[in-house]
């Protein structure tokens, strides 16, 4: 709907009104110990809920390798200004290594120095004149960081087959090709175990491309959940909708591969390099998802040395396929979650949602996973994960039963992750002889007659090396047993005899389906006819172009069509709680 000038300006009066009020009432809250922290994008994904049960897990003995490209060009040529504002108040008890090739002397990033600040950032007497004073604090503001100039990290990291002196590698950049050092990224992490997270695009149209290293397999890949839509910063950086296409690049890969893995808030409140004591919103882009799972990742590795019991999940030898398994397993699944592309049923190949992935990053959920502990094959409890072996001709299955109390109304989700092979010399070839393809199933099973067994669901990717299962429990059934063989898809005589992965499970609720993000498309906070024109818009496209992402399927039968908008319309005028009505009289 178009405006006209004065209702430009009415709104804008009123949005400028809201603004002022709420900066006033901030303010006017805050006192020496500030009790709001920022980015409240970590408050979204359960980080700052997680540091409540156990407050020393802010990464402490966790160390990050920062990968930053240059943020100048000039002829195709990188200038070298690619560290963070050290100098910034939220960096002043960080202490970083720096590496980088010789010649142009090292400038200032403000892309690195946002993204360092939302993975490593404290300032607990920061502020802003349109949020008032807060605790700024950053995803695991006790680690170490070293940040890597990217040629630097290609020569000598990637080139030599040398990992950096780091837990954890964080990249918010990427390529719409595979090559050399991509695949040399995923060798780093088969080999030494170390774990890469990396942006995964800001989507676009046509669909934007899954960027390298974020699309590689034995990669953590990373999409953008956008801010909601109103003209008041404050409710934009607190408040988080869904994953869009047109922000969030989304699966498959070249490769057919699903990706993202999960998704997270990029909208962060961040470091400014004008002023050090600047914090600026950074905007719906994945490079500013990456540091909050990264983040996560560091604290669960954290939480892993401190517990013997644990020390399994932060192991060199398949350690990452644990803490992947875990994450993805974790995620909260978000309005619209759908293995694959819209359609009929849920796809057995297509592992994840090509926008969500898993779905939203759930720091508490994975810390629960973590802390529940490592379980061997045979009876274990409701969570729990495993780092076990397949072997073709010792132990081609691995199962484990578990028993529900009461079953109505209870969901199982189980994740399997395995990495995939790589030489480790440059060009870093794919190593397919020493691959494996998995098969993960879920049986409901009666113990007391075997002939009423039936397979509940199952995955099974021909590409993947990820397979995941999100599946209602049958009431009628109390004990489930998990599956894990190799599929029958895989040519027995070309692929490896046996294969190390990480498994992950865990029994929950059934997730409410009341979000108003399944009517509000825009996100605006109100249901209106905003609303059903892009309903509207994906009818025809969704027909014109099946292979499209669209969302609009709000009964989930599969397609877009008219009992979606009767859906819609009894929805008419629904508002959210952070919804700002107009100024009485002024509409």
């Amino acid at each position: 709907m178009t405006q006209t000038a004065n209702e430009k300006f009415v709104s804008g009066l009123a949005a400028l009104l809201a603004i002022v009020l709420g900066s006033a009432i901030a303010r006017a809250d805050a006192s020496p110990s500030v009790s709001v922290f920022q980015p409240q994008g970590l408050k979204h994904t359960g980080i700052y809920a997680l540091r409540q049960i156990d407050p020393t897990l802010t990464g402490t003995g966790v160390k990050f390798a920062v990968v930053c490209r240059s943020f100048t060009y000039i002829d195709d040529k990188p200038q070298n200004d690619f560290r963070p504002a050290v100098e910034h108040n939220c960096f002043k008890t960080r202490q970083f290594g720096f590496w980088e090739q010789a010649g142009l002397p090292a400038g200032i990033s403000p892309h690195s120095t946002a993204s360092c600040s939302i993975l490593l950032g404290e300032d607990p007497d920061a502020f802003h004149p349109e949020i008032g004073r807060f605790y700024y604090q950053g995803a695991a503001p006790q680690a170490e960081a070293d940040v890597y100039e990217f040629l630097y990290f290609l020569v000598k990291n990637v080139s030599g087959h040398t990992p950096p002196d780091a837990d954890v590698i964080v990249a918010s950049w990427g390529s719409q090709f595979e090559d050399w050092w991509t695949r040399g990224i995923e060798s780093l992490v088969e080999h030494y175990g170390t774990i890469v997270v990396a942006s995964i695009g800001n989507g676009g149209e046509p669909r934007g491309p899954v960027l390298y290293p974020g699309a590689g397999a034995n990669v953590i890949g990373v999409g953008v959940v956008d801010s909601v839509n109103t003209s008041n910063p404050v409710i934009n950086l607190a408040n988080f909708a869904l994953a869009y296409p047109e922000h969030s690049s989304c699966g498959p890969t070249g490769a057919g591969r699903c990706k993202p893995d999960l998704v997270a808030p990029g909208n962060c409140l961040a470091a400014d390099v004008t002023e050090p004591n600047r914090y600026e919103a950074v905007g719906n882009w994945s490079s500013f998802s990456a540091p909050v799972v990264a983040g996560t990742v560091g604290l669960l590795i954290q939480k892993a040395r401190q517990d013997p019991q644990l020390n399994a999940a932060a192991s060199p030898d398949g350690g990452n396929c644990v803490i992947k398994a875990i994450l993805l397993n974790a995620a909260t699944k978000l309005p619209y979650w759908h293995k694959g592309r819209l359609q009929t049923d849920d796809d057995h190949s297509a592992v994840l949602d090509y926008i969500q992935g898993a779905g939203l990053l759930n720091a508490v959920g994975a810390y629960n996973q973590l802390v529940a502990g490592v379980n061997k094959p045979g009876e274990v409890p409701t969570t729990g994960w495993d780092l076990n072996l397949l072997d073709k001709r010792q132990t081609p299955q691995n199962s484990y039963t578990v028993t529900l109390t009461e079953p109505a109304d209870k969901v199982i989700t189980v994740t399997l992750v395995w990495n995939r092979h790589y030489a480790d010399v440059s060009p870093f070839k794919a190593m397919p002889g020493k691959d494996s393809n998995l098969r993960l199933e879920l049986w409901a099973v009666d113990p007391l007659n075997q002939g009423n067994d039936y397979l509940l669901d199952y995955s099974d990717s021909t590409v993947d090396n990820v397979e995941h299962i999100y599946a209602a429990a049958d009431p009628g059934y109390s004990v489930y047993r998990i599956v894990l063989t190799f599929s029958e898809d895989e040519n027995q005589q070309e692929s490896a005899s046996n294969q190390r992965y990480g498994l992950a499970w865990n029994v929950s609720g059934r997730q409410p389906n009341d979000s108003i993000f399944w009517y509000d498309l825009n996100a605006d906070g109100i249901v209106n006819e905003l609303d059903f024109a892009i309903v509207l818009d994906n009818v025809v496209d969704s027909t014109a172009s099946p292979e499209s992402y669209l969302l609009g399927d709000i009964t989930a039968d599969g397609s877009i069509d008219v009992r979606d908008l009767e859906d819609l319309f009894k929805h008419d005028n629904r508002r959210a709680a952070w919804y700002v009505e107009p100024v009485a009289g002024l509409r």
